[in-house]
């Protein structure tokens, strides 16, 4: 009795505590869901929400002529919520109506599914109700309108269900043209250039919205009407120009492949204002390609002969020699403490200091500077300082490299620094660094700081203008027209090492070659590369533009000197400006023919008589004209008593060829080509010369060579 009684007590007690344990659980339930409950449905949203960016749309990058170099272009992912109520009312009757057509039409624009795929596709969605389904990833703008004319996405997001997810990606319109300089924003990734310098310019201020992540960790926009929007970034207009960029890069690149070179770079800056116009960088890929792989223009070098423009400047200021003072080159050999200065080629005598640098000697230029400084090696060194070569240009883009410059205290200071450093070696310096100097020579010593942007706009108003900036007077007036006088003498006189280029063109150009032997790392100088270049300024008159171009030779190179390598680039950009650019905003050339039409000198034009009477009447010049309609070709001409006449001419005469005298290029072109022949041409301006006499007779694929000149 008594274990029975004892064995009943302990149920009971286990029956009271079973109890207990659930009131317990009931009452802490009961707590939770109504006492708690805000609480832990606001920890819940906690963990399934967030506040999200909404990324502006980043600003664009325009050229000086108004070209996009870099732009933001949209693009959509698209989503559909099955759960919509428009979607599923009437018993889903919308979607039925229309999702064998919004198949079709799916098909025909992505392409990458059957019509049967889609509608499969879209079915099963809406029996799971699926609220953000993804359907399409990155689609371009045009395909998006598309979309959004298909059956049921046309009646809109709260009937249909299609949701749009917009973002922007970054293009350069323009591909490789000065695609370093303006790099490129990318998301995980190293941005270069004006993206990198400017990115808080062009980026805006990115706008905030609630999402909810659903299954698979897509976000979902809780109330779009909510959303705080974005702030768009500012648009930046550069200085570069299109047209001199393309003809930069294009001379660039002939070159390069041409010679198998490693890389190079050409920049070209307005003269008064400091303004890049242009900035080609090109290096050599593994597959033997090229592309704008690296700032070369930023990135210090040893210059070479280029250099020597700032020794002359240094040696004139410091009244140390004159242009005409007798220097003896050894015969283009000379041994200084254990070394010997060599001259890239035997110049033979030279009558003065002014011809030493015209044929570019190496001991010329360690001669004078070593006799003149080697007491005191920093007075030589202090005008290097003031030419800012030691210091960054300043340039409003990232990732310029410091310049150095030997001085007596390094430990890399020898009893050979001094003179080497005469003609371009034991110092870095940057091309831009010594465009920069060049510049200042040809804008009569007035150094200006290069910049590469202009105004920042909003909305096409330009909320900030940058303004050309002085840094300096390089020198005095007097010293300036020498070292202008020491460049004109290089490209015109006979014996300087640029005549041989540079003759027979229109206009006259001041500059300096360079070749320079450079390291290859741990191999030193044993690879034989050498580094050729070309710095100037034109026309040599009244200077436009300064154009340098420093490129790197291949290992062992046949061609390697700064006139054969670097030269042709320079000439061809030089061409292709003076025509394009300097010859016709030329004020001084359009004074000369008024003064020309003013006097009582005949002149005479020939060409097309419908492109005279149509600048005629433009111009509302009057004139006598004895041609009949449908004339092709006129004489334009005054004689001696001023009277401005238009006569017929006969330029066409079945097989015999005539004279082009006086026509320009396009109307010679016409005319020789019309007779089926093959014209070369030199020159510019009018028809001076002509292979093929007037009155012979010709026959078609014969070439014919025609001089033009101003």
């Amino acid at each position: 009795m008594d274990v029975k009684r004892d064995i009943l007590f302990r149920v009971y007690i286990c029956f009271i505590a079973i109890i207990l344990v659930c009131v317990v659980i009931v009452g802490k339930a009961f707590y939770i869901q109504q006492v708690q409950g805000n609480y832990w449905e606001g920890m819940s949203d906690s963990l399934h929400q967030k506040i999200q960016e909404i990324d502006a749309n980043r600003g664009t990058i325009y050229s000086d002529n108004g070209q996009m170099l870099s732009t933001s272009i949209p693009e959509f992912d698209i989503y559909i919520d099955f759960g919509a109520d428009g979607l599923r009312e009437k018993n889903g009757k919308r979607f039925k109506e229309n999702v064998d057509s919004l198949s079709i039409g799916l098909a025909n624009l992505f392409k990458d599914k059957t019509a049967d795929a889609y509608k499969q596709l879209l079915i099963n969605g809406y029996q799971h109700a699926y609220r953000y389904f993804p359907l399409e990833k990155g689609i371009s703008y045009r395909t998006y309108q598309k979309l959004q004319k298909l059956p049921l996405v046309r009646q809109g997001r709260n009937k249909s269900g299609f949701i749009s997810d917009t973002k922007n990606i970054r293009l350069n319109p323009y591909q490789i043209l000065a695609y370093r300089t303006i790099g490129l924003n990318r998301a995980n990734s190293q941005n270069v250039g004006l993206e990198s310098t400017y990115d808080s310019t062009l980026k805006g201020t990115p706008g905030k919205r609630l999402v909810r992540f659903i299954a698979g960790g897509v976000a979902v926009p809780v109330d779009p009407s909510a959303d705080i929007e974005p702030k768009n970034g500012n648009d930046i207009i550069t200085t570069i120009d299109t047209h001199i960029q393309e003809i930069t890069e294009n001379a660039l690149m002939k070159m390069m492949i041409g010679n198998q070179a490693t890389h190079g770079c050409a920049i070209v800056m307005e003269v008064k204002t400091g303004k890049i116009k242009a900035i080609a960088n090109l290096g050599r890929t593994s597959s033997g390609t090229y592309w704008e792989n690296y700032n070369y223009a930023v990135t210090p070098t040893e210059p070479g002969s280029i250099f020597k423009l700032a020794t002359m400047l240094s040696l004139l200021e410091d009244k140390k020699t004159t242009l005409d003072a007798p220097i003896n080159l050894e015969g283009g050999h000379w041994f200084i403490n254990g070394r010997t200065v060599n001259d890239a080629e035997s110049h033979g005598n030279v009558d003065n200091v002014k011809q030493a640098f015209e044929v570019s000697s190496n001991v010329g230029m360690a001669k004078l500077v070593y006799n003149a400084y080697k007491d005191y090696p920093m007075q030589f060194i202090n005008h290097l300082i003031k030419l800012g070569l030691d210091s960054l240009t300043g340039i409003d883009i990232a990732g310029e490299r410091h310049p150095f410059i030997y001085t007596p205290s390094s430990k890399l200071w020898s009893a050979t620094t001094l003179p080497w450093m005469a003609f371009g070696y034991n110092t870095l310096i940057s091309p831009l660094g010594i465009t920069m100097l060049y510049n200042a020579i040809a804008n009569n010593g007035t150094m200006m700081k290069p910049y590469l942007v202009s105004d920042i706009t909003s909305g096409g108003n330009v909320i900030k203008h940058i303004d050309s900036v002085v840094l300096r007077q390089v020198a005095d007036s007097n010293v300036v027209k020498q070292l202008q006088s020491c460049l004109y003498g290089v490209c015109n006189d006979p014996h300087g090492t640029g005549y041989t280029l540079l003759k027979g063109l229109p206009f006259k150009l001041c500059g300096k070659t360079g070749t320079a032997l450079v390291a290859d790392g741990a191999k030193g100088y044993a690879d034989k590369i050498y580094q050729a270049a070309f710095a100037g300024y034109f026309p040599a008159d009244d200077p436009q533009y300064t154009c340098v171009v420093e490129i790197v030779n291949k290992p062992h190179a046949a061609n390697y000197y700064g006139a054969s390598v670097a030269g042709p680039v320079f000439k061809e950009i030089a061409e292709r400006l003076y025509t394009l650019y300097v010859r016709r905003n030329n004020k001084n050339r359009y004074a000369a023919l008024d003064s020309l039409k003013q006097s009582n000198l005949a002149y005479s034009y020939t060409g097309s008589s419908y492109d005279f009477e149509d600048v005629a009447n433009v111009l509302g010049i009057k004139y006598s004209s004895d041609i009949t309609p449908n004339t092709p070709w006129a004489r334009f001409y005054s004689d001696s008593s001023r009277t401005d006449k238009l006569s017929a001419l006969t330029l066409t005469n079945g097989k015999q060829m005539p004279s082009l005298s006086g026509l320009g290029l396009k109307d010679a072109l016409y005319v020789c080509e019309s007779m089926g022949l093959r014209v070369n041409v030199k020159g510019f301006g009018r028809v001076s010369q002509q292979s093929i006499s007037a009155g012979v007779t010709v026959e078609k694929g014969q070439v014919i060579n025609i001089v033009l000149s101003i």
